[in-house]
């Protein structure tokens, strides 16, 4: 029996008394000083860790005022603060041991557009993809294009001045920033922006802390201009943290404090909204991808294609290639970049043309394409061809390859992990491959194996060395390279930060802004004296004894650490995650994740579930538990002494750890969509089963899972008196008691006719395992529970179609798969039916094709079957539809079928649309374009494929009382708008769960699959 978890490290009381005091506020956003919250604001895309106080998320800017208002009373004076966007951040800006403002959750609000000016307010919340996507109507978009685009706030990418693929014609955010509107440390509100020293004096005479702050910066900025412009490197990545160099302009005699606060890392005041002008969508865009033996001859062609009039160059190495190929979305990109005979690709460079003339910018590529050819043919200069890619899909896909760059490096299968800390720093372009050479040879001579990828235009190359922080040599291998590369930026005349930020390397300012690191101390102490804003960032105020964060401080894998090597590899998936965050994403068709998206508490994601199952083992051992061995135990059966202590500290309502874990892990559908889409893949459906199954060794099960373990061997038999069984699950006084007793709400009515019963009547063959296995040469249908008690028309309507393409089949007698155990964190159990189950299949298969009905249970058969029954599974191939039609439509016999097809009976102008179950989207990536160049070349049926996420059910999940405003709001997100706009009977839909969510929000049945082709044959 595994511990109780409780007296964790709690918020001091000085924090405690703050957020009491802002309780009794008109502030109205959230506080949070929970674990959970903490623990998750205490990582994000860097190495380090640091654990806050606590949390306050702002509804606006009124509660950031009121918030900083208050520290500035006496008692509060010790309290420090650190703003925090998307917490994508690759060098611990936003880590702190204070209280963090979190503007993710609410401040997303678009103020103002005007579309003749070009301009956009926003507030700080914002997501960059977002704003693009509102902006994308008007041919407008804000151009600073980040590989994090999808969960990446603006006041993020102004706090690190961030850039990305474009820069070199479109600049960094800075560029684009026309005001920043601040709260300043008193608690005041200030807007900087471009100010003309002729009018100067109206913000000069103001008696408060903004009008001392441009007395004392224009002092600064125009004694310190000459050797600003000395000291300063003439980059298109300039220096930031502090822009001395920009915030004044002796040409136009004007200052912009918007410039210091552009990259600052809010240690000078908490960006609430910013005012941006955007950028009119080209009319023309195009890619030219070209493909090198070895990555110095990528790097070296730099220059060459920037000079043919290139808007930009991307690379990556072939290390960032590979891990592409493992991962689903090469299945959206083989196509743009294709082996080369007889030669390994070892870099690529992806070149885009785009503008507003579509003659010239073709004339552009054209001729670059064409010499490009002409040295591929003796491959001159490492160059081994190109391809030109000028469909909006192809586009989008080579591009969502290399934004996938920053995660799948640090998902590489070994302990060592490429990470980043030394990876945006800039050079100038024609220094790249000179640099990048010594760079190379630099950790060659240390052992270090690395992945590259980056802007080549600009010079700045994402170099991830891969190390494991675990180990005191790889630690030491992480400052000896993190000083000898300072040393290397200095020799090609580069800077450190070209677009990430200085976070923890703030330490290396004085190396760069030499003399003027005084001055960008003067900076600090002029906006924030007392080193309130993001301590420990940047520099430090004159006259303080406090220090930047150092290069060495605790890192995540120092915690980890602390957890013991088995149960480390145990428990990798939830140590995997990088932090990267492409689990936050907002669009609401993105399959990851319905449940971040339905709560935005960053808990209840991947990212969150990984947290709390990492730090739950360290606790667990920290307290003499050895997890691994209680998972061990959990094969054996359960004594009653033991279920008597399980009771006893069920009803003792303990202080325990455990609980809030339980309540974050309510709302995971366990779509496994994460599993795939994850860079790191992280799994959280089987993080949260493996915290079920541990949770309940301490404390009873619900009354809800004497229904749910028990559903697949009850089921089949009430499906036998379907008049008498639905009687029952409809009569008003027994869906109460269901409900108020078992906690279940709208069980589906079983089908009028029992399975045997109805195959019996259509000739179909029923069977059960000993009857199978004498079968030979047969399609059987592996059916479940659920669909042969619920759907006995879709599954012999399923079984039809099979005859209809002259295959011998059968219906196999439902036999339990134990889906619903692992998702209840049932191990035991699952592993007991599983077994058994995996047994049949295998034999089953030997001499027949096996083909299953209901994409979830039919992928568990690969997925949770491989994974949890490790040695002892055997391998038995239960195919999904599209997989068999794949197959067999060579055959002769389903070729001799087609000759009945009405190939007329579906209009081209009246399509179907395609509702996939969303672990089957997740998880086959490559299933949805096979089974819709099936039915539209092959069976003739126009089909258009939806990119949907979760419906919202989600199985027994969407069954679940407490979660019936889930279920109905993510669905409202997403499905429904989609099928209203289609109607009904013009959408068809894979899953079980799926068509029973459909039936319950729209009152009417959904198509399925099967109906849909039989339909289609006059057979």
């Amino acid at each position: 029996m595994i511990p109780r978890v409780d007296n964790l490290i709690n918020t001091s009381n000085l924090y405690l008394e703050y957020l009491n005091t802002l309780k009794n506020t008109s502030f109205k956003g959230d506080i949070e000083s929970s674990y959970e919250q903490r623990l998750l604001l205490s990582t994000d895309n860097s190495v380090y860790q640091r654990l806050p106080q606590a949390a306050i998320f702002p509804k606006d800017e009124e509660d950031i005022a009121l918030a900083m208002k208050l520290l500035n009373e006496e008692k509060f004076k010790d309290i420090h603060i650190t703003a925090r966007g998307g917490g994508t951040g690759t060098n611990g800006q936003s880590l702190n041991n204070g209280l963090i403002i979190d503007i993710s959750r609410y401040m997303r609000n678009i103020i103002s557009f005007d579309k003749d000016k070009g301009l956009v307010l926003v507030e700080a919340g914002v997501i960059k993809d977002e704003l693009n996507e509102y902006l994308d109507k008007d041919n407008y978009f804000f151009s600073p294009e980040l590989s994090t685009s999808s969960r990446a706030t603006i006041s993020g990418m102004i706090s690190n001045d961030a850039a990305g693929q474009g820069s070199l014609i479109y600049g960094r955010t800075s560029t684009h920033v026309k005001e920043v509107t601040v709260v300043l440390v008193d608690g005041s509100i200030a807007t900087f922006k471009e100010v003309l020293l002729k009018d100067i004096e109206e913000y000069t005479s103001k008696n408060n802390l903004e009008g001392e702050i441009y007395r004392q910066c224009i002092a600064l900025l125009k004694r310190t201009r000459n050797r600003v412009k000395e000291v300063f490197p003439k980059l298109n990545r300039f220096m930031t943290g502090y822009d001395l160099y920009h915030a004044y302009d002796e040409d136009k005699e004007s200052i912009n404090l918007a410039r210091l606060i552009c990259g600052a890392e809010g240690t000078l005041g908490i960006v609430t909204r910013a005012l941006l002008d955007l950028t009119k969508k080209p009319t023309f865009r195009s890619l030219l991808v070209v493909k090198y033996e070895n990555f110095d001859s990528a790097l070296r062609h730099a220059i060459p294609l920037i000079e043919g009039g290139a808007l930009s160059v991307e690379t990556v190495d072939s290390k960032v290639l590979n891990l592409a190929k493992k991962d689903p979305i090469w299945y959206s990109v083989q196509d743009y970049i294709k082996d080369v005979e007889n030669h390994d690709i070892q870099g690529v460079n992806i070149v885009e043309f785009a503008g507003y003339d579509k003659e010239l910018e073709t004339n552009k590529l054209t001729a670059l394409f064409n010499t490009i050819e002409e040295d591929a043919k003796t491959f001159k200069n490492g160059i081994l061809g190109s391809q030109i890619v000028d469909t909006k899909d192809g586009i989008n896909a080579v591009y969502a390859m290399r934004k996938k760059s920053v995660g799948l490096l640090g998902s590489a299968n070994s302990k060592e992990k490429l990470v980043a800390f030394c990876e945006d720093t800039v050079v100038p372009p024609k220094n790249l491959a000179n640099y990048i050479k010594e760079f190379r040879e630099l950790l060659d001579s240390l052992n270090v194996t690395y992945g590259m990828f980056g802007h080549v235009d600009t010079g700045l190359m994402h170099v991830r060395p891969a190390l494991d922080l675990r180990l005191k040599e790889h630690k030491e291998k992480f400052i000896t390279i993190s000083n000898k590369v300072v040393e290397l930026v200095k020799k090609y005349d580069g800077q450190m930060w070209g677009e990430h930020g200085r976070g923890y390397r703030s330490c290396f300012g004085e190396v760069f802004f030499k003399d003027l690191y005084e001055e960008a101390r003067k900076v600090k102490t002029i906006f924030d004296p007392d080193n309130r804003l993001n301590k420990g960032k940047i520099c430090t105020p004159l006259n303080s004894k406090d220090k930047l964060v150092a290069l060495d401080s605790l890192m995540r894998a120092d915690i980890d650490n602390e957890i013991s090597l088995k149960t480390q590899e145990s428990f990798a998936p939830a140590l995997s995650c990088n932090g990267n965050g492409q689990c936050f994403s907002y669009s609401q068709s993105s399959l990851m994740c319905p449940s971040y998206r339905y709560t935005r508490d960053r808990v209840r994601s991947p990212k969150g579930y990984s947290n709390l199952m990492r730090e739950y083992v360290r606790l667990l051992e920290q307290r003499g538990c050895d997890p691994v061995l209680e998972e061990n135990l959990l094969t054996s059966l359960q004594s009653p002494i033991n279920l008597i202590k399980r009771a006893i500290n069920s009803f003792k309502h303990e202080d325990d750890f455990a609980h809030t874990y339980l309540e974050k892990t309510k709302t995971c559908v366990s779509c496994k969509s994460c599993k795939t889409l994850c860079p790191a893949h992280v799994n959280a459906a089987d993080l949260n089963s493996r915290f079920l199954s541990l949770y309940y060794t301490r404390y009873l099960r619900p009354s809800m899972d004497l229904i749910a373990l028990n559903a697949e061997f009850l089921i089949p038999k009430l499906a036998l008196f379907p008049k008498i069984s639905n009687f029952f699950a409809t009569n008003k006084l027994n869906k109460y008691l269901v409900e108020k007793l078992f906690s279940l709400v709208d069980l589906p009515k079983f089908s009028s006719t029992p399975l045997k019963a109805k195959c019996k009547e259509l000739d179909i063959e029923y069977c059960t395992y000993e009857e199978a296995k004498k079968k030979d040469g047969y399609v059987i249908i592996v059916s479940d529970a659920f669909t042969a008690s619920y759907e006995v028309e879709e599954l012999t309507t399923f079984a039809k179609l099979i005859k209809t393409f002259n295959f011998k089949v059968c219906i196999l007698k439902p036999y339990i798969n134990g889906k619903v155990h692992v998702i209840r964190g049932d191990r035991r159990g699952f592993i007991k039916h599983a077994k058994a189950q995996n047994e049949r299949l295998y034999e089953l298969n030997k001499n027949n094709t096996l083909l299953g009905f209901d994409p979830a249970l039919t992928i568990c058969y690969r997925d949770e079957y491989k994974q949890i029954l490790g040695a002892s599974y055997k391998e038995s191939n239960v195919m999904l539809f599209e997989e068999w039609l794949l197959a067999v439509q060579d055959k002769e016999c389903f070729k001799k079928a087609l000759e009945h097809l009405n190939k007329d009976k579906y209009k081209l102008d009246d399509p179907f649309y395609l509702f996939m179950h969303c672990t089957e989207d997740a998880l086959l990536p490559s299933a949805k374009g096979s089974l819709i160049n099936i039915l539209n070349n092959t069976l003739h049926i126009p089909t258009i494929p939806l990119n949907l996420s979760c419906c919202g059910m989600a199985g027994m999940h969407g069954h679940m009382r407490h979660n019936q405003d889930q279920r109905q709001k993510v669905y409202a997100s997403c499905w429904g708008p989609q099928i209203k706009k289609r109607g009904l009977s013009k959408c068809i839909v894979t899953g079980f769960s799926c068509r029973s969510q459909v039936e319950y929000m729209e009152g009417a049945k959904a198509n399925y699959l099967a109906k849909v082709i039989l339909d289609a044959f006059t057979k």
